[in-house]
């Protein structure tokens, strides 16, 4: 239930939008979201207690990167309703094309 606890904020999927393309530090996700750097250390907690994130040290800096495993899980748990709707907008896109 954590995870989706995690996702629910707008904010934390901001940055595991930015860790999609890798590795960055904290100041680089402040300077793309535009937030103050308490909050997006806020949340980069949030995310990596949930384990959507890893963290390294490196110095004085601290590097984020997502951590795939509950993402897949995540994946996996979806797919049945990815099923579910696809029959349904299959059937809705037919009912259309048969209203025309």
């Amino acid at each position: 239930m954590l995870i989706f606890t995690a996702i629910a904020d707008p904010v934390r999927r901001d940055i595991l939008g930015l860790l999609l393309t890798g590795e960055k530090p904290v100041g680089a996700i402040v300077d793309e979201l535009g937030l103050a750097q308490p909050n997006v250390s806020k949340q980069l907690k949030a995310l990596h207690e949930a384990g959507l994130v890893q963290v390294r040290i490196d110095g004085p800096r601290r590097l984020y990167r997502i951590d795939p495993g509950p993402l897949a899980e995540l994946d996996n748990w979806l797919q049945p309703y990815r099923a579910f709707w696809a029959g349904k907008l299959d059937a809705l896109d037919e009912h259309l094309m048969r209203s025309d």
